[in-house]
């Protein structure tokens, strides 16, 4: 490297002003934005490149979904050999797979902003294929800032390509202004990406993920630690053009256990799966792109053969199991109620003590529902969900409630929807409710049964302004039920500075113009 650099000093020395012609010469023996970005298959191929960052190994193909702690009071990380690390809220500004996440969504960012600068380089190309391109890519480089934002705050809000080392010295945008763009490209997105009925897969992004992701942007907004209430009304606004699509025509599966089997299996139901990660293979095949979903999360699996094996790194609490009904046919899905035998059976299981109900793992994402067999240990071909209608429903059922001080009834007619399927206690005649903050209650407690791990708690116990006190009590009733003590490590641990991560070590050392978050 040395003798390289010595040799185009001597060069440039000598050839004075022509260096400056040679270094403006397109490069001819690698790709450029001047050579590529020329027709509809590199434009796609471009596209792609930013989808990636949603499988990517520190979002949610592993880490985002098992050791960043987005589960909260939903589950625990069980294994006692893991005292630090972002599952046990005990680690530092160093830990890599905070890095790791940090990382990644900026890479994301980087490749979407080089595709939007150069989406224009051949003005030949269908101006709808041209249009299409840019909602997606606006769409997902908004996702990325929206997931930063969550998890660190204010972050550099970078909206073109990083081409020098000159670009890095950015400070960083408050939350208000990364929310803010968020909200803006998402909106020029929604006019731009196709219906998805048109798509006809919820692995690609529609408007109707467009509208159910503004909704959700917009209930953060509205929470801690903006606290912009008037994003109530956006928020009821997007969520309700979803539900009203004729077109798109949303359902709910009225078999709660089949929409998880099909994300295990790669079947597509846009009806109720509005946008997910797409996983696939399991290392043996030509195509692979897989993921961790039901070998990290999952239910514990010796058996590679008939099974596959799992890990099942995260258990249940306690909370989650008792806030289901008896009836209520979810509880049996989100949460395990057998374990695998190493011969790749079955055995139920059965209570005795309060002890036992943190004995349970993950349910929602079993291997025995794949159909790429053998299960490869470390490779799923599971996809993960982003948006459900159910979602839907619930951000607009919360969102009317706060806008009208009490619950209307649109809202409790979402919030009954997402039971009924359910089977659960229907809240009408004189079981309705008509307090806002009773209402409220029921929103934080149905948004757990009906979305629990799917990478949602953590982000809306915090915009409730109640994810420590929530925290803190799973580690009292942990004590009082007698449960083994590394469980309740996480619980223990937790303190205010974990309300966001911290900004990496090595970025703050690479870019002075950032500033640690607080307590960090």
């Amino acid at each position: 490297m040395k003798r390289i650099s010595l040799i185009i000093l001597v060069l440039m020395l000598l050839s004075g002003s022509s260096c400056t012609r040679f270094l403006d010469t397109t490069p001819t023996d690698r790709l450029s934005p001047q050579t590529y970005y020329q027709n509809e298959k590199q434009l796609t191929a471009s596209l792609i490149g930013v989808y990636d960052i949603l499988g990517a190994r520190n979002v949610y193909a592993r880490h985002y979904t098992c050791r960043l702690g987005m589960e909260a009071d939903e589950g625990f990380y069980n294994t006692d050999a893991v005292v630090t690390g972002p599952q046990v809220y005990n680690f530092s500004p160093s830990d890599t797979y905070v890095s790791g996440l940090w990382n990644e969504l900026y890479i994301g960012i980087n490749r979407a902003n080089s595709l939007l600068a150069n989406l224009n380089n051949n003005p030949q190309i269908n101006e709808t294929i041209r249009n299409q391109v840019k909602g997606e890519a606006l769409f997902l480089r908004a996702y990325f800032y929206f997931l930063l934002v969550q998890q660190f705050g204010g972050v550099p809000l970078i909206l073109a390509p990083t081409l020098t080392g000159d670009d890095v010295e950015i400070a960083r945008s408050s939350a208000k202004e990364v929310y803010e763009k968020v909200l803006e490209d998402m909106e020029e997105a929604e006019a731009l990406v196709a219906p998805i009925q048109t798509l006809g897969f919820g692995g690609r992004v529609s408007q109707s993920a467009v509208r159910g992701v503004l909704a959700r942007v917009c209930l953060y907004m509205a929470g801690y630690p903006l606290r912009d209430v008037t994003k109530y009304e956006k928020a009821a606004f997007w969520a309700k053009k979803v539900i009203d699509d004729a077109g798109a025509a949303h359902d709910l599966n009225m078999d709660y256990a089949q929409v998880f089997i099909n994300y295990a299996q790669d079947k597509y139901d846009i009806k109720e799966s509005i946008w997910e990660v797409e996983f696939w293979g399991n290392v043996s095949g030509a195509y692979d792109e897989t993921g961790q979903i039901g070998a990290w999360i999952g239910i514990t699996s010796t058996n590679t053969t008939i099974i596959g094996f799992a890990y099942g790194f995260l258990n249940t609490t306690a909370k989650l199991y008792r806030s289901y009904e008896t009836q209520d046919l979810r509880r049996d899905v989100a949460i395990a109620p057998y374990k695998y035998t190493a011969a790749g059976g079955k055995t139920n299981h059965t209570y005795t003590k309060d002890a036992d109900l943190y004995l349970r793992n993950v349910g929602k994402y079993r291997r025995e529902w794949e159909l790429v067999k053998p299960g490869s240990a470390n490779s799923t071909p599971t996809n993960f969900p982003l948006l459900r209608f159910s979602d839907v429903l619930l951000m607009y059922a919360e969102a009317e409630n706060e806008i009208h001080g009490a619950p209307t009834p649109a809202a409790l007619d979402a919030l009954n929807k997402v039971r009924a399927r359910a089977k659960a206690t229907l809240f009408t005649g004189t079981n309705t409710i008509s307090d806002k903050n009773e209402f409220f209650d029921q929103i934080v407690d149905e948004r757990s049964r009906e979305l629990c791990f799917e990478g949602l708690r953590k982000p809306d116990l915090i915009r409730w302004g109640i994810f420590l006190p929530v925290m803190k009590n799973i580690a009292t009733e942990m004590s009082q039920h007698g449960a083994t003590a590394f469980y309740a490590l996480a619980y223990k641990n937790v303190n205010e500075r974990h309300l966001l991560f911290p900004i990496p070590s090595k970025d703050l050392s690479l870019n002075t113009a950032l500033v640690q978050n607080p307590n960090w």
